[in-house]
């Protein structure tokens, strides 16, 4: 029921990805609204195992996420996440409240050994393929430490959906000396240098898409506005081009010899070809998606969680991150327990 078009867009794409991969899908949230959409695919689209669970509430993108927890004990996500925890999916996908899907996530798996934080982990295009932004919304202030987890659950994660062995970890500072940036990047500097991981040091802004890094580690926060950033400037170099090309008839002529590659160009850079985030560091398997997803986006995001959950992606985080834990010089603060 999350998104800023939902339901229709969310039911279309994920009832195409589970006709694709012959998937079992659970929909839930509000049993009328839902059994409303499905009708509209047709019937030679719908996979056999489609449940429909009914959640009638929802969490609006201006509530706080706590609601999830105190107030709307049957919000579709709340409902969704508890539904995995109990071994019935064996992920979930939401392209609603960032914030409630990982209170409601976190609250329902729990945290992996030796993790602090979950962090969104997004991928992203760059020249030399693509690359790991994290965390890039679920956490918006940190502490060095957590960036050093952050480190070991990209570099894990990058192993799994980019198959880099051993992959680069760079640290979004705003200068590539160690001593630029601020407290938090300078005592998280030392952290990753410390840790065995394959640290490459501070990358600038300007090298995020230049495939320096496989791996990008920042506070949610900056993450987050550095994805949102990047999308703006994609959307306006494409109006851009569609305005100057359409100034004159030779231009527009001109644009049937490059349409291939302005085609690719698009391919390249469409974040629907993700379609989502995975949310690393949690006990269970929780991939978030943007709030205007397409059901293109939707379908993919849904392939993208089928493929990590076969693929044992929490396990193989929960293996990387304690050895990394166990190879660092660094003694980390205990966890403290909030409740």
């Amino acid at each position: 029921m999350g998104g800023d078009f939902a339901p229709g867009p969310v039911v279309e794409g994920a009832v195409a990805a589970a006709s694709e991969a012959g998937l079992a899908l659970l929909l839930v949230g509000a049993r009328e609204e839902l059994e409303r959409e499905v009708s509209k695919v047709p019937r030679r689209r719908r996979p056999g195992n489609i449940r429909i669970v009914d959640a009638p509430d929802v969490v609006a993108m201006d509530e706080p996420p706590t609601r999830v927890l105190r107030g709307k004990r049957g919000a579709s996500v709340r409902v969704a996440a508890e539904a995995v925890a109990r071994g019935e999916a064996d992920a979930l996908f939401s392209a609603g409240h960032t914030g409630a899907s990982l209170l409601a996530s976190l609250t329902a798996f729990g945290l992996l050994p030796g993790v602090d934080r979950p962090a969104l982990a997004a991928t992203i295009p760059t020249l030399a393929g693509a690359a790991i932004l994290l965390d890039s919304g679920a956490n918006t202030e940190c502490r060095p430490h957590h960036l050093l987890q952050f480190g070991a659950l990209g570099a894990a994660y990058a192993r799994t959906a980019l198959g880099i062995v051993r992959p680069r970890i760079g640290l979004l500072s705003t200068g590539e000396e160690e001593s630029k940036g601020n407290d938090l990047t300078r005592e998280a500097h030392q952290l990753l240098k410390a840790s065995g991981l394959h640290f490459i040091g501070n990358i600038e802004a300007r090298d995020v898409y230049t495939g320096h890094a496989d791996v990008i580690v920042c506070d949610g926060f900056t993450g987050n506005v550095a994805l949102k950033v990047s999308e703006g400037m994609v959307a306006a170099i494409e109006r851009v081009l569609q305005q100057e090309l359409s100034r004159s008839v030779p231009l527009r002529v001109g644009t049937l010899l490059w349409r291939p590659a302005y085609r690719r160009f698009r391919r390249r850079l469409d974040d629907s070809a993700q379609g989502a985030a995975p949310l690393v560091g949690l006990r269970g398997l929780c991939l978030v998606g943007h709030g205007r997803s397409s059901a293109r986006a939707v379908r993919s995001g849904i392939l993208l969680a089928d493929r990590l959950a076969r693929e044992h992606l929490v396990t193989r985080l929960a293996d990387d991150v304690a050895e990394t834990l166990v190879r660092t010089r660094i003694s980390l603060p205990e966890r403290q327990v909030h409740p």
